[in-house]
Order: C-alpha cells, then structure tokens, then sequence
C-alpha cells in the first residue's frame, strides 16, 4: 500500500516527489512512456529560476530526481494501463504490476501535436520547437515559420514579433480559423505573413542538424516550394495525456483535467498537476509551482484522515 503515487516524471511530477518525499510520505512516480515530460525534448532553458546562464531540458530534469531520489522518492518504469479511481485504496496496473494508493497524483502531461514528419522528429529541440514562450529568444533576428491556424498558432506568431524578423503563418486552409480578435491582431503586424493552402512536407535541414528552411506544397495545385527560416514552431494544440481516465474524472472539451480548490480534482484523493490540467501557461515554473501544491493537498488529505 502506497502513501502517494505520482503519474508522470516532468516538472510537475518531480516536484510533487520532492516535496512528499520530504514530508515522509515515500512516494512512487511511474516515469511514462515521455519519462521527463517537454523539458527533456528542448534545449537551452533560460526562464526557469536559479539559472543565471540557462540550463539543458533534460539536466534540470535529471537535477529534480536526483533532489526526489535524495528525500526517499522511489521511482518505477513503465506505463499505467489501467486505473481504478472507484474506490479507496486507488487501484493502478503498471504492465503486469498492479499498485495500491491513498492518494494519486496526477500529472501525466500533455503531448504536443505535431506533423509526423521525420526530418522533423530529428530536428527537434535543434529549431523545430512547439513552444514559443521558451524558445522564441533564441530566433532574434531571424526568420521563422509557425504552423498552424487557430488560437495556438497565431499567440505563437505574435510573440515571435517580438524576436524574429518575419514570421510566417502557414495554413493549409485558405484562412485562420483563430478567433476574431486574435486574427486581427496578427494582420495589423507588418511581421506576419500568410502562406495559405499549404502544408508543410518537409523541414530543412535535418543532415546539418539545424533548420535552413521548409518545403511546402501547395494544396490546390500540388507544387512545391521552398521556404527559407532559421526556425518552426509546430502551433497546432496540445492533446493532455487523460484518456486514462475519461469517466472517472471531470474534464474540460478537449480533455484537460478540472481541478478546484489548489489541485482538487472531483474524485477525493485525486490531484492533478502541471499540463495535464494548465493549458493556458504550460511554463515548467508553473507546472513546478502546482506540483508542490498537489504534493502539500495529498498530504494535508492524508493527515485528516488521521
């Protein structure tokens, strides 16, 4: 029987780990299939606090659980395949091992939809992004390419006005399907370009090992250009990793958990944290920040009940 079991190994859960760990509660994170969660897929962090000259993704990553591991946090590989939030104790399979717990945290993360291209995968925390609030800085004056046509792509073009040169709206349909306010904004910037009906093949230049620019293919009449950037933001949404538990917890339309009262989800004893739950920040600050405080709402539930 455990006190505390955490899904996911990202900065939500590994601060949750770190802060039970040290109120003795022995907890246990199932580090997932993305063990480390977005922050092992980037590079050079500059934003997260205590970092004067920045740090890698995946050595902030391995910092937290060596700092879970030293206050008792125990860790476990794999994936849950089935959770049962029913009744108390939580019941969870890990592969062939089934796991009992007082409380579970959830904080499980969310993937970031992309293109499915190989050249892309390759190029991947080398200026193929999916977040420009973490990696926007890097593109001062350079030209950049997002994909994408709703909300998430055009507040990821507009904050690259900030840095880049030009900033390049491709679509593959013939307008944005943004909302009216955000459209707005994003022609009234002289930054911003539109490339319409069209769809990214390919990201140049995955043998250099760094973006020189995208091949696209025009939808209507199937010829291809080339376009040259030094980076591409990949803006089209987030898919939260939930399907677990559709049925058992209250979630939003697209999947995101609901939480209430610090990290409370509707079942007791069930918290959520960091992207799982947060689709408006999706900051590794913000995700720390809420797994402390799903950590400190397992706690205080487990000592009422004593």
């Amino acid at each position: 029987m455990r006190n505390v079991v955490i899904i996911g190994s990202g900065c939500a859960g590994l601060t949750a780990a770190i802060y039970a760990a040290r109120a003795n509660l022995i907890p246990l994170v199932v580090r997932g299939s993305e063990a480390g969660g977005q922050l092992t897929l980037t590079t050079l962090v500059e934003n997260y606090p205590g970092f004067p000259k920045g740090v890698q993704g995946p050595k902030l990553i391995e910092l937290m659980q060596l700092q879970a591991l030293e206050f008792g946090a125990k860790f476990l590989e794999g994936d849950v395949t089935r959770a049962d939030l029913s009744r108390r104790p939580f019941v969870l399979d890990v592969g062939p091992e089934r796991l009992e717990t007082r409380t579970l945290i959830i904080a499980s993360g969310a993937s970031a939809k992309m293109l499915g291209l190989e050249s892309e995968r390759k190029l991947l925390g080398h200026g193929v992004s999916t977040c420009a609030t973490c990696d926007g800085y890097f593109f001062r004056g350079k030209p950049v390419v997002v994909v994408g046509g709703g909300d998430t792509a055009a507040e990821e073009a507009l904050f690259l006005t900030r840095y880049a040169t030009e900033v390049s709206v491709i679509h593959r349909r013939g307008q944005l399907r943004a909302s009216k306010i955000m459209q707005d904004r994003l022609h009234r910037n002289e930054k911003v370009k539109f490339v319409w009906n069209s769809v990214v093949t390919d990201v140049l230049d995955a043998d250099k090992g760094e973006v020189t620019g995208v091949r696209l293919k025009d939808a209507p009449s199937g010829e291809e250009t080339v376009r040259a950037c030094a980076g591409v933001f990949i803006g089209i949404g987030h898919s939260p990793n939930t399907a677990l538990f559709r049925g058992q917890l209250e979630m939003n339309e697209v999947g995101y958990l609901k939480t209430h009262d610090g990290s409370k989800t509707n079942v007791p004893g069930v918290f959520a944290a960091g992207d799982v739950q947060d689709h408006i920040y999706r900051q590794a600050v913000t995700a720390a920040g809420s797994g402390c405080m799903a950590a400190m709402d397992a706690e205080r539930f487990l000592e009422a009940e004593h």
